[in-house]
């Protein structure tokens, strides 16, 4: 497995936790982000990592700013991806199985690296179940290739 990783200013240190976890499990990580603790832009990382997840370069990514927020709120703007910032496992997980989200946010100022290694892992070893909600899937994808939701069964024909 093959994951980006990116960061603002705020996040260098749990940046480096991080991709130390990661690798400690087998994965390669490939940093986009800033190593500097000077001001830095979040939008910069969060849309290099998306370009990479969209562009298939790599299985997924790790987002990392103050909050989350922001990052991931860069990331999303790329077609085809789908960011879910969270601040603990559960969350995590289902944005995973019912989601299908291919970007995890968290925030340096929001939790621990501990935490953040949870999530992490509860994110990376959830299966998206598709089935029923792969029309939500779609309807999402719809909304952003069209600028239009269509009703579900639309969507399914």
């Amino acid at each position: 497995m093959k994951l980006a990783i990116g960061n603002d200013h705020v996040a260098v240190e749990m940046k480096k936790e991080m991709q130390a976890h990661l690798e400690s499990k087998g994965i390669e990580v490939i940093d986009v982000g800033t190593n500097s603790t000077e001001r830095f832009h979040y939008p910069v990382s969060g849309y290099k990592v998306a370009q990479m997840v969209a562009a298939g370069e790599v299985d997924g990514g790790v987002l990392i700013c103050g909050t989350g927020v922001g990052i991931s709120l860069a990331a999303n703007k790329v077609n085809g991806i789908r960011a879910c910032v969270c601040s603990e496992p559960y969350s995590a997980r289902l944005s995973k199985q019912h989601n299908n989200t291919n970007i995890i946010a968290f925030g340096a100022r929001v939790i621990g690296p501990e935490t953040a290694k949870m999530i992490l892992d509860e994110w990376l070893n959830a299966k998206y179940e598709g089935g029923r909600h792969q029309i939500r899937i779609d309807m999402i994808s719809e909304i952003e290739t069209t600028g239009k939701l269509l009703a579900a069964e639309e969507i399914t024909g």
